[in-house]
């Protein structure tokens, strides 16, 4: 049996919980909140926690035995919270907020972090696919990867984007960023995990090239990578539909984490 401690009971860590639940070989033994949660926030936790998974336990820190696996479901923060601790005393652990580590210096942290505790850490490919292929391509030398995002107005709310359009006035696609994969996630941390994930599986967060669109037109999340190298060239667009407590996440990103899981007791994976 799997033991597992999950970072983060929001929308993509409530929609895991429920999955988890049933998942032959795992056991989802304990929800991790910040350590600055308040009174108030651990009890909305607790009670969503109850009626997700009863017998799962709530604390602020990731438990120092029962548990093999930490998965991270939180957001940034949780990142040097929980994660980097967890790597240096050996706990494998497995990430969904991959756009944290355009942070500088952050990748190389939780390098060294995990070879300080002898295990390993997962970026999983969340809401894109191909990432196989990309990081593949990358051994035989690639030239030139762009990803592009196209999300619809109430996937832009709550962000910088906000403030320069009027979302709900909108009647044609803009486009709100062009520069690199770094530049896209600092900026954007809530809508650009894909572009972060793309960047590290291929040429780099710095020689990555992204565009971030509005589009009023599209009711789905749409990502799209263009990548070219030795192996040629491929591109690849999907259409994901947001998770519906979360217009920002595509709902292709619990599907993700919980493959990432499942490829930890299953006989054969692929």
């Amino acid at each position: 049996m799997l033991r597992v401690a999950l970072i983060g009971l929001g929308a993509i860590g409530s929609a895991a919980a429920v999955l988890l639940r049933d998942m032959p070989g795992v056991q989802l033994r304990t929800v991790v909140v910040s350590g600055a949660a308040s009174t108030a926030r651990m009890a909305e936790v607790q009670k969503r926690l109850v009626a997700l998974v009863p017998e799962a336990v709530l604390t602020d820190a990731v438990p120092l035995e029962g548990i093999d696996l930490l998965v991270e479901a939180a957001g940034h923060g949780a990142i040097a919270e929980h994660v980097l601790p967890a790597l240096r005393r050996g706990l494998p652990c497995i990430v969904a907020s991959v756009g944290a580590l355009s942070e500088p210096g952050l990748i190389e942290q939780l390098e060294e972090a995990a070879c300080q505790g002898g295990t390993q850490l997962e970026l999983i490919a969340g809401a894109i696919g191909a990432i196989d292929a990309l990081a593949a391509a990358k051994v035989g030398g690639l030239s030139q990867v762009r990803y592009t995002g196209r999300k619809p107005p109430q996937a832009w709310m709550g962000t910088p984007v906000e403030q320069r359009v009027d979302l709900a006035a909108l009647c044609e696609p803009q486009v709100v960023f062009e520069g690199t994969a770094r530049q896209a996630a600092a900026q954007f941390p809530k809508n650009a995990n894909v572009a972060a994930t793309v960047s590290l599986a291929g040429l780099g967060l710095d020689a990555t090239q992204v565009r971030l669109i509005v589009d009023p037109t599209v009711r789905d999340n749409v990502h799209t990578i263009e990548a070219e190298g030795s192996f040629g060239h491929f591109e690849l667009s999907m259409r994901n539909l947001a998770l519906a407590s979360n217009p920002k996440t595509s709902a292709q990103t619990v599907y993700s984490l919980i493959r990432a899981i499942q490829n930890r007791v299953q006989p054969v994976i692929i």
